[in-house]
């Protein structure tokens, strides 16, 4: 083989190493980054947009724009609904009150069962009222307590959900009788599972700071045959001073 002919094979044999090496590290194509992640939700009786988006915390827009849908306030049972980012299905109508009811301007009379009034579940004060926030609706109350403080069930009931959910960390809720359902969230730790009985006044979980929140507090929300209720409507008067007292001024 000559000089001139070994010089060629060379010049060939780097061509080949340096084209393979660009193949090699060349990224892959943006398409392959970026597929979206989720699952899809089976539409059941009595659901709708709002409801399904409240539940696995993504926004009705987010949502809508996702299933290319014309109209989003028209969805029928059966329908598959792709939710963006989430891991599992999970029970709409248990975790998403139905609506909301208005605020009102005088509370009634605290409600009792059995004869006696509800207990409310930590003590402290309340930072958050329930109500319009900005552009979204706030379905309970935030009650600010530290971290660790126990968190007792405002009433005899069964625990129908014990998990984590997005936005609202770790969360029980308990139906009670009557038709009232209590729901605990951002919990430190739950010390309830689903399907168990407890007494009024039972330390269910741990207030925390799970979920989407700026601090260690409870959001409590009293929910009657399923629509959303303003807490203070329920809980019994603070023994010292009105439980409004207690509502931080907005900004």
């Amino acid at each position: 083989m000559t000089i001139w002919t070994k010089s060629v094979w060379l010049s060939l044999a780097i061509f080949f190493l340096a084209g393979c090496s660009w193949f090699r590290s060349s990224p892959p194509p943006p398409q392959a980054t970026r597929l979206a992640t989720g699952i899809y939700h089976v539409v059941k009786a009595g659901e709708n947009l709002y409801r399904i988006g409240k539940a696995y915390d993504v926004s009705f827009d987010e949502l809508a724009k996702a299933n290319r849908l014309k109209d989003p306030s028209q969805i029928y049972v059966g329908q598959r609904i792709l939710i963006p980012g989430a891991t599992r299905a999970l029970p709409v109508d248990t975790i998403a009150p139905v609506e909301a009811a208005p605020v009102a301007r005088t509370p009634p009379a605290p409600l009792e069962t059995n004869g006696e009034p509800l207990l409310w579940p930590v003590r402290g004060a309340i930072n958050s009222p329930y109500g319009a926030r900005g552009a979204s609706f706030h379905d309970g109350i935030d009650i600010a307590a530290p971290e660790g403080t126990p968190i007792q069930a405002i009433e005899r009931g069964e625990v129908i959900y014990a998990d984590q959910l997005r936005g609202y960390g770790n969360i029980v809720i308990v139906r009670h009788p009557g038709g009232i359902t209590s729901v605990y969230a951002h919990n430190q730790i739950n010390l309830v599972r689903e399907g168990q009985q407890v007494s009024k006044g039972e330390v269910i979980a741990k207030v925390g700071s799970t979920g989407r929140v700026t601090g260690p507090h409870l959001h409590l929300e009293i929910r009657k045959n399923n629509a959303a209720q303003d807490p203070l409507r329920y809980l019994p008067q603070l023994c010292c001073q009105n439980a409004s007292d207690n509502v931080a001024p907005k900004d």
